[in-house]
């Protein structure tokens, strides 16, 4: 019998774990990991604030819930065998008004469903004993909430799968898959110029481009990935002392995104933001960054229309915060009255591959799609990262048809 082999695409801390956990497993007899970038953790993994979850806000049952809980103790556990940076600062989510304070009972009913630890509900005074300048009516605290090296974590993974045996192959760019009673034919552009391999199965963990990939073997038109663009700012050095641990606000329903916030970083900066707005290109990091292709199936997207309809006034206020920058930072002084637009400099951009129905409605939940031979994961955002060993745990359960065994 030939070996049997398994490509992964998408060198992010996901198509890392899911290498990983197909190597562990000894699934395939040979698996490769495929990464368009020169280096791993490129987009969204190396590109976010590096929050570990601990899934306070998650539908209880809810696949996101689930691999969530199950995430955070996997993560924690990898990055203390592997010494990977991982400290558990706390959040504290911070209530303004009556009607927010109202919102935390039932982000702590969610909590409580969904088994997160020690979450307790402060006032005032509390608030200022865990956050000196913080300010709010109410709010609750999750001391389990951590920080982490998200990339040092994909790093790691992707070392132990070479160690293992398998492949990871950077700067070599899927252009091309093809569905075959031999298998799946993976056209690359790399370092040697285009090649076609066969593989018997192929996991897709692309983010951004997860949709185009999965349509090339058969996959459903929707959802579609829409790229919005979260922008930070960083305190400066002298001011990072403003923030302790993790300050949030309270969700709105209304909303489909939860707000500019207070995130310090394993590395000791601290991170004002993010916003979101519509990028212009799939990896578009600046307003400067312009794709007529992206720009045109975000905007020509069924669903498109009906998504601006209904938050049309929180784009454009989007918008204004992100082209100015007493308006971005004046979100923040609600929280932390003391912060000034002197206190911080221009941070880091990422972009949040949302996936959205033809209705306009935005994807909640991860969803994985199977076509065939092929597994695509079509949805993925936060808290992918927290949840990257869990999750791969699950697909590589999925395309085993193996029941998933937790310890």
């Amino acid at each position: 019998m030939s070996p049997s082999t398994c490509a992964v695409i998408g060198g992010g801390i996901v198509g890392a774990a899911v290498a990983h956990r197909l190597v562990e497993t000894e699934t395939f007899d040979q698996v490769t990991l495929l990464e368009k970038e020169a280096d791993l953790a490129q987009h969204q993994t190396g590109r976010n604030s590096g929050v570990v979850h601990a899934g306070l806000y998650y539908t209880p049952g809810s696949l996101k819930a689930r691999l969530c809980r199950r995430g955070v103790r996997l993560l924690r556990e990898f990055c203390t065998e592997h010494g990977v940076a991982y400290d558990e600062i706390g959040k504290v989510l911070v209530a303004l008004d009556d009607v927010e304070a109202g919102r935390l009972d039932d982000i702590e009913d969610r909590a409580r469903a969904n088994g997160v630890p020690g979450v307790r509900r402060i006032g005032p005074y509390g608030l200022r004993d865990l956050e000196l300048d913080g300010v709010g009516v109410a709010a609750r605290h999750s001391p389990t909430t951590a920080i982490a090296d998200f990339p040092g974590v994909t790093r790691v993974l992707a070392q132990l799968v070479e160690k293992a045996g398998g492949r990871v192959l950077l700067a070599t760019t899927v252009v091309g898959l093809r569905e075959s009673p031999r298998g799946v034919a993976v056209e690359t552009d790399g370092p040697s110029g285009r090649s076609v391999e066969v593989y018997d199965r192929v996991v897709i963990c692309a983010g951004l481009h997860v949709d185009r990939l999965a349509r090339q073997v058969g996959g459903s038109v929707t959802p579609r990935i829409m790229p919005f663009r979260g922008e930070y700012w960083a305190l400066v050095p002298s001011r990072r002392d403003l923030v302790r641990g993790l300050v949030y606000p309270v969700p709105d329903p209304r909303y489909p995104f939860l707000g500019v916030h207070l995130t310090p970083r394993v590395d000791g900066e601290v991170l004002v933001g993010p916003n979101a707005v519509l990028a212009l290109a799939r990896e578009g990091y600046t307003w400067r960054r312009v794709s007529g292709r992206d720009l045109a199936q975000a905007v020509g997207n069924r669903g498109f229309g009906a998504f601006a309809r209904a938050n049309w006034r929180t784009g454009v206020a989007e918008m204004a915060g992100s082209l100015n920058k007493r308006r971005f930072i004046a979100a923040a002084q609600r929280y932390v009255p003391e912060l000034t637009v002197d206190d911080v400099v221009r941070g880091p951009a990422g972009i949040r591959a949302q996936a959205m129905e033809s209705d306009g409605s935005l994807v909640d939940d991860f969803r994985i799609e199977q076509h065939g031979r092929v597994t695509a994961l079509r949805n993925a955002p936060s808290p992918a990262a927290t949840s990257s060993l869990a999750i791969a745990e699950h697909l590589v359960a999925e395309i085993t048809n193996r029941p998933l065994e937790e310890s």
